[in-house]
């Protein structure tokens, strides 16, 4: 693993990383650097990442609790609080090292604050790796709706250091996988096939995968940077997953999802559609529904759960003139873009699911 340019930054991986990393601050002159990190990344990574860093700039810690359920403006709140006591300025720089939540939030903190401030990602769970470290969507939830407050913002480096993920659980590991699967159903059906049988994946070799789903993903966004057409593609699975994991984490009943485990379960029922739109066939749905059960447990949906499912759809933010706009795979490796679906292909999608 090496060098990636994205769209207005560098992903340094691995060996690179360090060293581009303390090269970029020693050319930059910050004022001060605020390191953003959750309560596992703070226990877990911080000090690998702290021994790695070279630079004579006052450097603060700021934390916040793990997890989805932080992911919201409240925590924002209190961090630009912190910042602001701590004296962070124009010529601050913020340093995100967690996962998802952490580069999300972290970067809509950055992007918001004194109108927007520089800032790096350093993602160390496999789903931000292969997801959130390209892009620049930065953001957070509205109670239980999904990423709906956010910017589109690049930070200034992503940082790749795959040693990381070896402070993972197997489930956080499975989430990632989740990404990975979607980046070989929209683009590409060969690295899809890789992952059908894991048994025969050498593990030696997993940080080539990594990088291939990163450049997957780069590939489509250098395409569409703000998501008005192609990039559009990598929401597959997302329309309902999104649905299902907002449920999930606001219902009282319910065990918070992983959002790799969500979107696995939404893959399959968007599949499943995409099949009902004979856009793939009964052979290539099977092949899916079975690839991705063989990695993740199904998820029980009870027969109440269905309707306020299909209600969060409707403030799905990939909506466009009050229509519910999905990503349906038009054969593995090729997709279709603003498809509308009828809520008794969604039905029949969740009664096959179960089955």
């Amino acid at each position: 693993m090496s060098f990636i340019q994205a769209n207005g930054y560098p992903i340094y991986c691995n060996e690179l990383a360090y060293a581009a990393l303390n090269e970029y601050l020693a050319s930059n002159k910050y004022s001060s650097i605020f390191i953003i990190v959750d309560t596992h990344s703070n226990e877990f990574c911080l000090p690998n990442f702290l021994s790695n860093l070279a630079t004579e700039t006052t450097i603060e810690i700021v934390e916040f609790d793990s997890g989805e359920s932080s992911k919201n403006i409240e925590t924002c709140v209190e961090i630009w609080k912190v910042l602001t006591e701590l004296g962070a300025d124009r010529k601050s720089l913020i340093i995100n090292v967690g996962g998802g939540v952490v580069t999300d939030l972290g970067g809509f903190v950055a992007s918001t604050f004194k109108r927007g401030i520089d800032f790096i990602n350093v993602p160390t769970t496999l789903l931000a790796m292969v997801d959130a470290s390209v892009g620049g969507k930065n953001g957070v939830d509205l109670g239980h709706l999904k990423n709906q407050i956010g910017v589109i913002n690049v930070p200034k480096i992503v940082l790749i250091d795959t040693s990381y993920l070896e402070t993972l659980p197997q489930n956080e590991m499975r989430s990632g996988l989740a990404e990975m699967l979607k980046h070989g159903l929209i683009y590409d059906k060969k690295y899809w096939e890789k992952f059908l049988d894991l048994n025969l994946i050498d593990f030696a070799d997993f940080d080539d995968l990594i990088l291939k789903s990163i450049e997957i993903k780069n590939n489509i966004v250098l395409k569409d940077p703000t998501e008005n057409g192609i990039r559009k593609a990598l929401n597959f699975g997302h329309t309902l997953g999104h649905a299902i994991e907002g449920y999930f984490l606001e219902s009282e009943t319910k065990t918070t999802l992983l959002h790799g485990e969500a979107i696995a379960a939404g893959m399959i029922l968007e599949a499943h559609v995409s099949m009902a739109k004979n856009l793939i066939s009964s052979d290539e749905y099977f092949q899916i529904k079975s690839g991705i059960k063989n990695i993740f447990d199904d998820i029980i949906f009870e027969e109440n759960d269905l309707s306020p499912i299909l209600d969060l759809l409707i403030h799905d933010k990939k909506n466009e003139y009050g229509s519910i706009q999905f990503v349906l795979l038009d054969g593995i490796g090729n997709i279709k873009i603003n498809q509308t679906v009828e809520n008794e292909l969604i039905e029949n999608a969740f009664k096959d699911y179960k089955s």
